[in-house]
């Protein structure tokens, strides 16, 4: 700042009294874009306010007890203030660390919603700190590619929206799929082209040699594993797709998984399509036939686990039932990532079957809880 600006503000003070010195900084301030200091300058004019004197020392520690709450509102005011100002101009990073202290996350979500692309710091924000999960995760996509996105899903944390971002891996992998494939059938065919994957390959074996793929398959078993968790009806058919284009590839492009999924394309999209609702009888006698002949010493009870699983989010409770009877019995609960008998007795609102597992297993605290809702 030029002298003129501390003349002008020792002036303004003169006429106008401490009000007029302050109205006169901020909008230097804000016109110099110098957030920070309109921030300290706020806090000068709040102590002024309160009697205090103007500079700050040691933190609260001057400030009398019963005023603590309303300059602890005016500092939040100010932070808001900034914060606003950074974002106005788009400076996202540096707006975050004013609205987070006084958490509002909300008008930094706002703000990340908007964009298209983002430098590191921001999708840091949006996915570190919780401020836009999803968001972050599409702009981390955006910036990195599918590989980097994959990695970083390995450990996605934020359960509301893992979901979402499943479908963004889905819907981005098949789309690079369809590119590929439309590019390698133009080249040979220069022909009209459908929009499905299953619609292209058809009648098309010459596009899978033996060393012929058109997507990275660790990116393609990656997105079909996380696809065992989607809902979404749109996303569960692309994932279908995925499998359908992998079923095709060449057996060196056939990765081995552990059971029930070591036919890795072919198990993952008979799971996939009972939760799409397709041959879904087909689909669970599929992984029932995979149960009836594991051997539980060589592999342990991992197929009988996932069609437990399966047939929970079938909502048929009282067929997961039965084979979480038949075979995992011995199986305790902390080894369990599919629900518990009593767990699915409850899911099926069958307390009076509960109560009998809970006698017969000597499970007091289960037999209690059937009696009580009976």
């Amino acid at each position: 700042m030029n002298d003129d600006v501390f003349d002008l503000i020792e002036q303004a003070v003169r006429a106008g009294g401490a009000e007029s010195g302050f109205d006169l900084l901020a909008q230097r301030l804000r016109e110099d874009k110098n957030y920070p200091l309109l921030f300290e300058a706020r806090v000068i004019e709040q102590r002024h306010k309160m009697g205090l004197p103007p500079l700050r020392v040691d933190g609260l520690d001057d400030i009398p007890a019963g005023q603590r709450d309303a300059y602890e509102d005016a500092l939040a005011q100010a932070a808001r203030e900034v914060g606003s100002l950074f974002l106005a101009d788009g400076d996202i990073a540096r707006a975050w660390p004013y609205f987070r202290a006084v958490g509002d996350r909300e008008p930094v979500r706002a703000a990340i919603e908007k964009l298209d692309s983002a430098e590191d710091v921001v999708i840091q924000i949006a996915l570190e700190e919780r401020v836009h999960p999803r968001k972050g995760f599409e702009l981390l996509l955006a910036r990195y590619g599918i590989c980097r996105a994959i990695t970083y899903f390995e450990q996605y944390a934020d359960r509301e929206t893992r979901e979402q971002c499943i479908i963004l891996l889905v819907r981005t992998l098949h789309r690079e799929l369809l590119e590929s494939l439309r590019r390698a059938i133009s080249q040979r065919q220069g022909t009209a082209l459908p929009h499905s994957v299953p619609e292209l390959i058809a009648g098309r074996d010459w596009l899978f040699g033996d060393l012929d793929y058109y997507v990275d398959t660790s990116h393609l078993v990656a997105v079909i594993r996380f696809a065992l968790d989607l809902a979404d009806p749109q996303a569960l058919r692309l994932a279908i797709e995925l499998c359908e284009y992998g079923k095709h590839l060449s057996p060196q492009f056939k990765y081995r998984a552990d059971p029930p999924f070591d036919d890795v394309y072919v198990d993952h999209a008979a799971y996939l399509s009972a939760l799409a609702g397709e041959n879904v009888d087909a689909c669970i006698g599929h992984f029932l036939a995979k149960v009836r002949e594991a051997d539980p010493n060589l592999i342990g009870t991992a197929p009988a686990q996932v069609l437990v699983a399966l047939l929970t989010r079938l909502k048929r409770y009282q067929d997961a039932i039965q084979i979480s009877l038949e075979y995992l019995s011995q199986t305790s609960g902390e080894q369990l990532v599919c629900p518990t008998v009593p767990q699915l007795c409850q899911l099926a609102g069958d307390y009076v079957r509960l109560k009998q597992i809970a006698r017969d297993r000597g499970d007091l605290l289960s037999f209690t809880a059937a009696s009580i809702h009976e």
